[in-house]
């Protein structure tokens, strides 16, 4: 009977630690090319604090030259967000409210900056697709991507492919 109760215990506890549900089961932002050097890269973040990062060109060097577009891709790779990064990014998505935002905040006028792509998928399936460049944009999406940038920055990359 006493191992049954201690047993009860554990299962208790062990549920009330278990990790909150994520409301939102995938972010995505992605940075296509400009008429210069921009980073060009998509990075993944999924509910499970997987990361993914697809870089193409100029993602882990200052500056940059013409050849460098001859080069190859630089390559896949993987890191897990820390927990406490994560929340920030979810807070940052909540202060969003990216279900209310426009499709797109593009300035057409403006050619040869880079295009960037936001994706959120919740956890109910449903999605939100954003498309951005330079020019006037909430100041909380601002605040939300700029942070995805600083992400792909300071995590620790490991290389896949």
């Amino acid at each position: 009977m006493k191992y049954l109760l201690s047993l009860l215990v554990v299962f208790g506890l062990m549920s009330c630690t278990t990790s909150q549900v994520s409301k939102y089961s995938k972010i995505e932002y992605e940075a296509g090319p400009c008429f210069g050097f921009c980073p060009t890269f998509k990075i993944t973040i999924d509910s499970e604090r997987n990361a993914i990062l697809e870089a193409e060109h100029f993602n882990f060097s200052e500056g940059g030259s013409k050849d460098d577009m001859n080069k190859p891709r630089e390559g896949t790779f993987k890191s897990v967000i820390s927990a406490e990064d994560y929340q920030k990014l979810v807070t940052l998505t909540d202060a969003v409210d990216v279900k209310t935002l426009k499709d797109t905040y593009e300035d057409k006028q403006i050619m040869d900056a880079s295009k960037k792509d936001l994706r959120v998928v919740f956890a109910d399936g449903s999605k939100k697709s954003i498309r951005l460049s330079v020019g006037e944009k909430p100041e909380k999406l601002t605040a939300l991507t700029n942070y995805i940038v600083e992400l792909k920055k300071n995590q620790k990359w490991e290389k896949v492919k």
